[in-house]
């Protein structure tokens, strides 16, 4: 089975990447090729921090990779948190506090459209290639679910009545941004 790196330490995302990707390519993060720094994220769009993970270690290790970055666009925020979704509240990136102040800022607020993004940077044989997934939904008052991560709690998909976090992981990965991008990456790289 063909090996591809996905450029995160992110325990979750990488376990989701690997389900989405079981059979196609054997997924391997960045602590099983001996990195466990931070790549720091300083774009400004999804598209920025994803390339800047994926060339850091294309660099680096001179191996071809992948990575990702994802937001949650709400669009009575003008599109917040987005590119910023994982520390809204804080650096310290707690998903609780990130929670409590989108629901927060939305209190009175009808309009709840939402959108998860996910933009996918590859870097294969030195050259770079986008791929982007989008979820839409909606933002509801309160938490519901206990699997999942970030804010899957509050997130129901168009099409659903669950929050992510109420779903199986075998549901939402066959709906969700990530398995969009992640699809479009796959099909490319079958193509190649």
């Amino acid at each position: 089975m063909r090996k591809i790196i996905f450029a995160t330490n992110n325990k979750h995302k990488l376990e989701e990447v690997q389900q989405i990707l079981a059979g196609s390519f054997e997924v391997l993060g960045l602590n099983e090729i001996g990195f466990a720094g931070d790549i720091p994220e300083t774009g400004k769009t999804l598209e920025e921090n994803a390339s800047i993970k994926s060339k850091f270690v294309f660099k680096k290790f001179g191996m071809n990779c992948f990575s990702d970055d994802t937001g949650l666009e709400i669009e009575a925020l003008n599109g917040r948190p987005g590119v910023y979704s994982a520390r809204y509240a804080g650096e310290d990136g707690n998903a609780e506090n990130n929670i409590a102040k989108i629901l927060s800022e939305l209190r009175g607020i009808e309009n709840r459209k939402a959108r998860f993004r996910t933009v996918v940077s590859l870097i294969l044989d030195g050259k770079e290639h986008f791929f982007e997934g989008i979820a839409n939904g909606q933002i509801i008052d309160e938490k519901r679910g206990g699997v999942g991560f970030g804010y899957d709690p509050v997130f129901v998909p168009d099409g659903y009545n669950h929050t992510f976090a109420e779903m199986s992981s075998e549901l939402k990965n066959t709906i969700s941004h990530r398995k969009k991008a992640m699809d479009k990456l796959v099909s490319f790289l079958g193509d190649n």
